[in-house]
């Protein structure tokens, strides 16, 4: 079985990485506002918590219609909530100094929706189930000058990430603390992930890797474990 990430983000496939997972990553090309448009025409205004775990389905139900059987498709979404008011990328570079002058020496709340899709043969445990969950978690910015958020917004990095931040990179020199998962603030939980690939009856660790020498990276944790003192 293989893991399908629908999302270009490098943080995502990064932290999938590390924690021993390869996934193929399938990029979705979905239109985000359309689908927030149309969401927002039947149903009026979503709360912030609703948004990523409405495009985080809306990017796994379009990469699954392209793929193959024995796989799970995995997609995510993020957004940073402020005051109620929910924030993805922003569009230049002032909008991005415009949303640090809000953010800074407060805290925002950062929501990440996951869903997935079960394509897996019936014959091998697939249950054809799609679902979703959100993982949020409080975020902690620095009061931070506007000399430091000149100096961000010019590195381009605020333009590439959902709340014009990350935590993994320089801006996390900018993040004082976090109440939750870490990992959903990079883009992608892996504690909720786990779970809901349990909810499938598949076990994270089934996933973890081959390294260059062919042995499951699984298998060499259990030898090295039963050897420890």
């Amino acid at each position: 079985m293989r893991l399908i990430l629908a999302s270009q983000s490098p943080a995502r496939l990064a932290t999938l990485r590390s924690a021993g997972i390869e996934p193929v990553v399938q990029v979705s090309g979905v239109d985000e506002d359309a689908v927030l448009a149309d969401a927002e025409a039947a149903r009026g205004p979503l709360p912030p918590a609703e948004i990523p775990l409405l495009l985080a389905r809306a990017k796994a139900e379009q990469v699954v219609d392209g793929t193959f059987s024995d796989v799970v498709v995995l997609g995510c979404d993020s957004m940073l909530e402020i005051d109620g008011t929910a924030y993805g990328k922003p569009t230049d570079g002032d909008e991005a100094a415009e949303r640090w002058r809000l953010m800074r020496g407060r805290t925002g709340v950062l929501h990440t929706g996951h869903w997935v899709i079960d394509r897996r043969d019936p014959g091998k445990g697939g249950t054809g189930a799609s679902f979703g969950s959100t993982a949020t978690t409080q975020v902690h910015f620095a009061d931070v000058t506007d000399d430091e958020i000149d100096a961000y917004v010019a590195s381009g990095e605020p333009l590439r990430v959902a709340g014009a931040f990350t935590v993994d990179g320089l801006g996390g020199a900018f993040i004082t603390g976090i109440e939750g998962d870490h990992h959903a603030v990079v883009g992608l939980s892996l504690p909720l992930l786990r779970t809901m690939l349990a909810d499938l009856g598949v076990s994270i660790t089934d996933l973890w890797r081959v390294d260059p020498d062919h042995e499951p990276v699984r298998r060499r944790a259990r030898r090295s474990g039963r050897g420890a003192a």
